[in-house]
């Protein structure tokens, strides 16, 4: 049975549907792909690490471990940046995920079987453009940004071998959102939907770039137009993230109910689960969020954000020692900056200042990886840094990010990082933005309470301090324990 479209839950008409053509694919020739062999970002990690370890034993301090992890990640770029091909001209690769599903189908290829199928058939444009879909995929899912490169040079062939087709220009918009460059992946999900208006990679990418660009209006209705095209797990999870955007809990909970109750295949029902768990930690209900993290394990076990959420809601529960563990079995598979500091800031409230640094060494070096490959990773340097790095480095960063998309998210990290760097009567309206679409954050709450308490503001400070603890107690263990400590000071109380 085909999936029910969301009702009682819609933000305003949709954008016009059209009639679908008579023959039209469903949008999932480049659905992502699992099985490969992953090689490359594996090696890079444990060089990163072991150059880590040598600077901890020679007793080096921050700049110098820099240095050798700077050696490392131009050793892993030398060997694995570029795009290599085999004689028939496929580019290697591996394969499979992204931060959603985009097709509410399983994998249905891994990388290995579109080249196969490339050597014997180089001149179909659908199996390039499900080539470079499967290489975007992989490269969301396990970090390696080498892997982007790739992906374009397979979009590139599709779009040369037929001009203007719906799955190649729906890939570069996918590749486009992987690599930040939001503006870009909105503009080639348009052209994909002008040759094909039920695409439905294309439709949820348009999605992502108008949430990414902070055009929360036009998101919500092309979330309307999403769901009325091709209702499914992959529509469901955005629509209900827009909706959650916009402070509508509830109904951000209800719609994911009903993509868990859509999902079919166990790469669904984790996904989805995962992000009902990830709701319910962000609102407080640490017990509810264990309870769907288990559910998306059960479904796979290999789920590493369910793996990660777990370990968050373990810690916000007090089991620290269990959430280290399973920490440590993230970033050891696919050390990403959000696991880093995660663990970091564990590790540091356990006193472990030695690992703690490791991480946020790493974070440094995924971002050199990432540039390297094409991503814009300015909001992932400006967060880490302003808190574990070099906060002048953390300001340069949210600003340009600023100046690219204006986004809550984008907001809440310039004003932390004018915080740090002492500018908070600069800071205060940005930390407000953050808040204003009426976004549920305990994170944001928590940097617009400390920086109300920094200008003088220490009755708002106090409100909003509290309320960051209230909405999610547990929502950082160094925020959450400054929020506290802030709250029990002699200024807080006057």
């Amino acid at each position: 049975m085909a999936p029910q479209r969301i009702t009682g839950a819609g933000s305003g008409p949709a954008e016009a549907s059209g009639t679908p053509p008579g023959a039209v694919s469903p949008g999932a020739g480049g659905a992502a792909v699992s099985g490969a062999r992953l090689t490359g970002s594996g090696g890079r990690t444990a060089a990163a690490r072991r150059f880590a370890a040598i600077a901890r034993r020679r007793g080096a301090g921050r700049a110098g471990c820099a240095v050798l992890l700077a050696v490392a990640l131009t050793a892993g770029s030398v060997a694995l940046g570029g795009v290599r091909e085999d004689r028939d001209g496929v580019a290697a690769g591996a394969a499979r995920g992204g931060p959603g599903p985009l097709s509410a189908a399983g994998p249905d290829a891994s990388v290995p079987a579109l080249q196969a199928r490339l050597r014997a058939q180089p001149r179909d444009f659908g199996g390039w453009a499900a080539l470079g879909l499967a290489h975007v995929e992989q490269a969301r899912t396990d970090g390696d940004p080498s892997r982007y490169p790739r992906a374009e040079q397979a979009l590139r062939r599709s779009l040369d071998l037929n001009p203007g087709n719906d799955q190649a220009l729906a890939g570069h918009a996918a590749l486009a959102a992987a690599r930040h460059a939001f503006t870009d992946a909105l503009a080639y999900a348009d052209r994909a939907l002008a040759a094909n208006p039920y695409n439905e990679r294309a439709l949820c990418s348009r999605i992502d770039a108008l949430v990414e660009l902070g055009r929360y209006a036009d998101a919500a209705r092309a979330a309307d137009t999403a769901d009325a095209r091709r209702p499914g797990v992959p529509v469901f999870t955005r629509y209900a993230y827009v909706r959650e955007l916009h402070g509508e809990v509830g109904t951000a909970r209800r719609v994911l109910e009903q993509a868990l109750a859509a999902a079919s295949s166990p790469a669904d029902v984790a996904y989805v689960a995962t992000q009902l768990g990830r709701l319910a930690w962000d609102q407080g209900d640490h017990g509810a969020a264990l309870r769907h993290y288990a559910r998306a394990l059960a479904a796979d076990d290999t789920h590493l954000p369910a793996l990660e959420g777990r370990a968050r809601a373990k810690a916000a529960s007090g089991d620290r020692a269990g959430a280290v563990r399973d920490l440590e079995a993230v970033v050891a598979r696919h050390p990403l900056p959000g696991p880093l500091v995660a663990l970091g800031e564990l590790y540091e409230v356990r006193g472990e200042t030695a690992k703690a640094r490791e991480q946020y060494a790493l974070v440094d070096a995924w971002t050199a990886l990432a540039r390297a490959g094409g991503v814009d990773v300015d909001l992932d340097t400006a967060l880490a840094a302003a808190d574990h790095g070099d906060r002048d480095a953390a300001l340069r960063a949210a600003r340009a990010e600023w100046d690219r998309r204006r986004t809550v998210h984008t907001a809440d990290a310039l004003a932390w990082a004018l915080h740090v760097n002492g500018r908070d009567e600069e800071a205060l309206p940005y930390a407000r933005r953050a808040s204003a679409t009426g976004y549920r954050n305990a994170v944001f709450l928590h940097h617009l309470g400390m920086i109300e308490r920094a200008v003088g503001r220490e009755e708002d400070a106090r409100r909003h301090l509290s309320a960051a603890l209230d909405l999610n107690p547990g929502f950082s263990p160094l925020g959450a324990r400054e929020a506290r400590a802030a709250l029990k000071s002699p200024e807080a109380g006057r």
